[in-house]
């Protein structure tokens, strides 16, 4: 089983790029550097609110660069990072908080009414942070930015970090009850490619010191269009950051294929996450739209995790992109990606959620000439035995929150 711990390994990239972009949200750019010492200072913060060993800390967030601070915050303290569903309504949302044993809490201001509605039913929760976004401050909640601008050195908990830490995964919608899916620190890290780079012909690391050595300047830049809640978007950005890689999220709250193209272009974006064709329709009527103007030739790979991508957007997309590489993972996103290999696309098939198993994936490849330039590569076969947490009934059924702007319905991408 993996030894890496997150923390070690993101650290060990903010030395080796300080001043590299990290994370680009619309105007703001926060550089490795930066990023390293706020997610020191949240850390330090739950520490000092009482939270110990693998305390959970739930992040109820929209895409922005807080959400994985949150997440790097809890590595760096031993602490477990939990996803949260924005669509949920309060009991789904109570449910999950007291399923998961959250001792803290990171929201967005305008989740603040909903739960204003379950608060007094979380007694465990010690720490509510709120991320200032135009809407009333709750007077029981701590301001998120003044913990974290003030930045710290190195954090970490008195127990220290292990591979063995864990990252709690909660997924829900077709799976029936929210689930708590624990994944080891040690084998997602693994599981993502161990900081290499198959495309470049570099190995996975073996060790933090290595990893970071291979790290000279500014890594690939990484757009995942989806949800940071959902694993497709958050393992995802992982795997890029673990090469000191920037991760660009978009400012809408609703999907906008027009802004999509526009931040590709402007931010010279390399990979796009998308989740099937309830992204890439949208995306490619755009594209096809007479007029429009975008520069897509950064573009090397847009890649689909867990519903339908249709043969027909996936070549209407290479028409306008055909150095491009499409990679379209039918899977969960609680699961581990399967294995891909060079030349002809074959599908494999797996199973069960629950496990963290390997599933199906298909690839659309581009011309000759693309595949060469970019190529295919295989992924480690390691595939953690995830493990699920649930426990008591199912909550009962309340209606789709429609907080801040939200569109309700769960295909919806945002």
């Amino acid at each position: 089983m993996g030894t890496w711990n997150f923390a070690d390994v993101y650290e060990a990239v903010a030395a080796a790029v300080p001043g590299a972009p990290c994370q680009v949200h619309g105007a703001r750019v926060v550089r490795w550097g930066d990023f390293d010492r706020r997610a020191n200072a949240l850390a330090a913060d739950l520490l000092a609110a009482g939270l110990g060993q693998q305390s959970k800390v739930a992040a109820y967030l929209y895409n922005g660069v807080e959400y994985l601070e949150v997440y790097v915050a809890a590595f760096k303290a031993g602490l477990v990072p939990v996803n949260t569903n924005y669509r949920y309504g309060p009991e789904e949302v109570a449910y999950l908080f007291e399923n998961a044993d959250a001792e803290a809490v990171v929201f967005h201001g305008c989740f603040a009414e909903l739960l204003e509605k379950v608060r007094d039913r979380l007694p465990g929760v010690k720490r509510w942070y709120v991320v200032e976004d135009g809407t009333p401050v709750p007077d029981w909640a701590t301001p998120y930015e003044p913990v974290v601008s003030a930045g710290a050195d190195r954090v970490a908990g008195p127990w220290g970090r292990s591979g063995d830490d864990i990252l709690m995964l909660y997924t829900g919608g077709t799976t029936g009850i929210p689930k708590g899916v624990m994944w080891r620190q040690g084998d997602l890290f693994l599981l993502l490619g161990a900081g290499g780079n198959p495309r470049l012909g570099l190995p996975p690391s073996t060790s933090v010191e290595e990893l970071a050595s291979r790290i000279t300047g500014p890594g690939s830049v990484m757009l995942p269009a989806c949800p940071l809640m959902h694993g497709t978007g958050q393992f995802s950005a992982f795997g890029a950051m673990n090469t000191g890689g920037s991760i660009v999220t978009l400012t809408s709250r609703n999907f906008s294929p027009a802004e999509l193209w526009r931040t590709v272009s402007d931010r010279r974006v390399n990979s796009l996450v998308i989740v099937g064709d309830a992204f890439a329709k949208p995306m490619l009527a755009e594209l096809d739209h007479p007029g429009d103007d975008y520069d897509l030739s950064p573009v090397r790979m847009i890649s689909s995790s867990g519903v339908m991508w249709s043969h027909e957007v996936k070549q209407g997309l290479l028409r306008h992109m055909p150095d491009a590489v499409l990679f379209d993972s039918s899977r969960p996103s609680a699961l581990a990606p399967a294995c891909r290999r060079r030349g002809r696309p074959r599908r494999r098939r797996g199973s069960s959620a629950a496990r963290g198993c390997a599933c199906s994936p298909t690839t659309t490849g581009p011309s000759r000439q693309a595949r060469a330039r970019w190529g295919w590569w295989p992924s480690p076969a390691t595939c953690p035995s995830g493990t699920t947490r649930t426990r008591r009934s199912r909550p009962e059924r309340s209606a789709p929150s429609t907080a801040c702007g939200t569109r309700s319905p769960a295909t919806t991408p945002s």
